[in-house]
């Protein structure tokens, strides 16, 4: 989730990047007059890299004056249990700060905010040799800083610790204090395209998150040949992915054609296409100002459209809610139609959507439950008004859709890889398709999901894309990686996140702890007596804690998390980390 309105952050590319025929004519020459390999950054820059030239590897100590080295605290300031959570302290060093880890009797110094989005890694989990993001559940090693769970794409820096006369000294570069991200070394191309654009090793299908991921975890993994994703986005790349126009995939021959008539061939194909959104079907559904939300230029008419206007709302899912709470200080009125009878009611469940439902009301959101969208009608072509079928008539001058997607895999269907019945793309845990050399991941796919006994879903998560784009490179590679990540979402509203983590999908219970009315509670949703998914609003860590548990091939009962809400009065959450089977 994330927010759809939220800032996408900038991102480099060292891959090529095919755009149609009309764009490919306006991209600059080099000097030989043929396309050179691009890096992207997503904030619109971009240079030429040549196949002879070195990435720059920065030092992270280039020179004793480019470094500082003090003394943070005593050993004994880590002892068991003084620190909350785990044996992790932030400490000061020159003008930064850094996070001080004691794990098996050893010290490990590192970046102290994830570098997603800048929370306080001494607020997250310890556990099993890496600190887990408070906030959205990244994880990173503590011996290296590497990253090993998404979201997010860089890595921690990671500082160098010695004991002397009972005392704890960093040494850390001043840059690497100041910048507290760091991106892995990636590989060079040594295949250059020129006078072979008709065809690269790895081909890469849609420019999403799960694309992405696997552009460079190939780049990381020291792969050198050529790389190419295909987009007709020019925002590239951001959370959301955008369907590349393909019109025919040739698994025999290994060729992809476009409908520009252009041709490549492939060795290793990734297909990562996302998903289109449903539309209504209604009366009028032709009118103006009536969208789904693609693109950046989507929402930023949404709202320039919505400012000071009526605006109407279709669907109480994440999307539209982000959409209405984001809206309620833009336009005139809010309102929200939903065939539910209240919102996230088959996710979250029914108590606590109405808890959620209520926040929305309070902050002047309309809602309109257990009905559809008749009619939308017009006035000289631009909408007025929406009808529902309850006979209700709401005045609206723009109208978002956030009813749900499918699967944009209508090109494969005479490719030869296997679609379900839903236009899914089926993978096993490598994140192959029935196809040999043909990965598939994103929102696209169902897969196994390993700790719910294997069980195919789907999961449209920016967090799991990333996970399952590096999961086919590794692949891609040989390297017989499987998906093993536990699913971590967040949306935030009206100021306040909610965090989720597990699966939940056909739960029969939620045991709740702390105050809905409050907005500060965890939910604990369970099948039988596992619990397979855990929710909450102001109660961090504790989503990150049950992600780490579930991580870890541990079951956490239904009967513990009873046993617990019944007798608890300080709503402690420290037990989750050692309960379990």
């Amino acid at each position: 989730m994330g927010g759809c309105f939220s800032k996408p952050k900038p991102v480099e590319l060292k891959i090529e990047v095919v755009l149609p025929e009309k764009e490919r004519g306006k991209e600059e020459l080099s000097a030989s007059g043929k396309s050179s390999p691009r890096a992207y950054q997503g904030n619109g820059t971009a240079r030429h890299f040549h196949a002879e030239e070195r990435l720059p590897a920065p030092h992270p100590y280039p020179g004793t004056q480019d470094c500082v080295e003090a003394a943070v605290c005593h050993v004994k300031d880590l002892e068991n249990g003084q620190w909350v959570p785990g044996l992790m302290r932030e400490v000061e060093l020159g003008w930064g700060k850094v996070l001080l880890v004691k794990d098996n009797g050893e010290f490990h110094a590192l970046g102290h905010k994830c570098p997603h989005y800048g929370a306080p890694l001494v607020k997250g989990v310890l556990s099993r040799g890496r600190v887990r993001c408070p906030w959205h559940g990244a994880c990173f090693n503590i011996s290296t800083g590497d990253l090993e769970d998404f979201p997010g794409l860089d890595s921690l820096h990671k500082f160098q610790v010695k004991i002397e006369k009972e005392k704890v000294y960093i040494r850390a570069s001043k840059q690497a204090l100041q910048l507290q991200r760091r991106t892995k070394m990636m590989a060079k191309c040594i295949s250059p395209s020129a006078g072979h654009s008709g065809s690269t090793n790895v081909l890469i299908v849609g420019a999403g998150a799960a694309g992405l991921v696997c552009a460079e975890t190939l780049r990381q993994e020291g792969f050198s040949d050529r790389i190419v994703l295909c987009t007709l986005d020019r925002h590239l790349p951001y959370d959301r992915p955008k369907l590349s126009k393909v019109i025919t995939v040739d698994v025999r021959n290994k060729k992809v054609v476009f409908k520009d008539g252009f041709k490549l061939e492939y060795s290793k194909l990734l297909l990562a296409p996302g998903s289109s959104p449903k539309t209504l079907s209604c009366k009028g559904k032709e009118v103006e100002n009536v969208f789904t939300i693609r693109t950046p230029e989507d929402a930023n008419r949404i709202v320039r459209l919505a400012r000071g206007r009526n605006a109407v709302v279709v669907g109480a899912g994440f999307l539209g809610m982000e959409v209405a709470a984001y809206l309620t200080e833009k336009a005139h009125s809010v309102s929200v139609v939903e065939l539910e009878e209240t919102p996230f009611r088959k996710f979250l469940g029914e108590r606590v959507g109405r808890a959620l439902m209520k926040m929305f009301e309070n902050n002047h959101v309309k809602f309109y439950m257990q009905t559809e969208v008749l009619e939308l009608r017009a006035q000289e072509g631009k909408l007025k008004e929406v009808v529902l079928k309850s006979s209700k008539v709401i005045r609206a001058d723009v109208c978002v859709v956030g009813i749900g997607a499918v699967p944009a895999t209508g090109f494969l269907r005479q490719s030869g890889v296997t679609l379900d019945s839903r236009g899914f793309i089926p993978v096993n845990k490598m994140m192959q398709t029935n196809v040999p050399g043909v990965f598939a991941a994103g929102d696209a796919v169902t897969f196994p999901l390993a700790w719910r006994n294997n069980r195919k879903v789907n999961i449209p998560h920016w967090q799991m894309a990333h996970a399952q784009g590096r999961v086919a490179a590794q692949n891609m590679l040989a390297q017989e990686a499987e998906m093993s990540t536990v699913p971590y979402l967040w949306t935030a509203m009206f100021g306040k996140s909610l965090r989720y983590a597990g699966y939940g999908e056909g739960f029969d219970d939620v045991i709740i702890q702390g105050g809905l009315e409050e907005l500060k509670f965890v939910a604990f949703y369970t099948k039988g007596d596992e619990v397979t998914a855990v929710a909450s609003m102001n109660y961090d860590p504790i989503v990150s804690k049950v992600a780490e548990v579930l991580a870890s091939g541990r079951t956490i009962r239904k009967r513990e998390v009873e046993l617990f809400v019944l007798h608890s009065k300080t709503g402690d959450m420290s037990w989750i980390t050692g309960k379990g089977s």
